[in-house]
């Protein structure tokens, strides 16, 4: 059995089944009318109750945002540092 292809979906897809659940359309009705992976449908709703975005970065919790904004200052000191120790060989060159 070949794999399905990875399929994507629209922002306003994604909005048009989560308003039809909300709307009192059954989950498994949804699931198996469009051909959704259950996990798909249900990050959806999550998102959108949540942040009303389907966007992963307006749905990162404070502590992911955190490691994010660390790992990008971790990033940016291992440069500075880079450079002043080529600046140091440099220097002590002459």
């Amino acid at each position: 059995m070949t794999p399905r292809p990875r399929r994507t979906y629209t922002d306003d897809f994604k909005n048009q089944m989560v308003l039809l659940y909300q709307n009192g359309k059954p989950r498994k009705d949804i699931l198996a009318e469009y051909e959704l992976t259950a996990s798909a449908f249900d990050k959806w709703v999550r998102q959108s109750q949540s942040s009303g975005s389907f966007k992963e970065k307006d749905n990162r919790t404070p502590e992911q945002e955190e490691m994010i904004r660390l790992r990008k200052e971790n990033e940016r000191l291992r440069m500075e540092n880079d450079i002043l120790k080529q600046a140091a060989l440099i220097l002590g060159q002459k």
